[in-house]
């Protein structure tokens, strides 16, 4: 899961924009992005992908124009 701060007022329209961004080059470093949330008043947006490192995900950002903020790695679920 990782995090992107100063994005106030981004559009469903500009969220789209930027996962389609990254979606077009994941493959290149074995990354899936899985799906994307934002809060256009905080300017918060969060991202689910599935990488082999939080490196690999946080490339296919600043490549696609907007590197993240920070980058969790989540191993357990229920």
């Amino acid at each position: 899961m990782d995090v992107h701060r100063g994005m106030s007022g981004i559009s469903a329209e500009d969220l789209n924009q930027a996962h389609q961004a990254d979606l077009q080059i994941q493959d290149e470093e074995g990354v899936v992005f899985e799906h994307a949330w934002a809060d256009p008043e905080t300017g918060v947006v969060y991202c689910l992908s599935e990488a082999p490192t939080a490196d690999a995900v946080q490339r296919i950002h600043q490549r696609a124009g907007h590197p993240a903020d920070e980058i969790h790695a989540v191993s357990l679920e229920v």
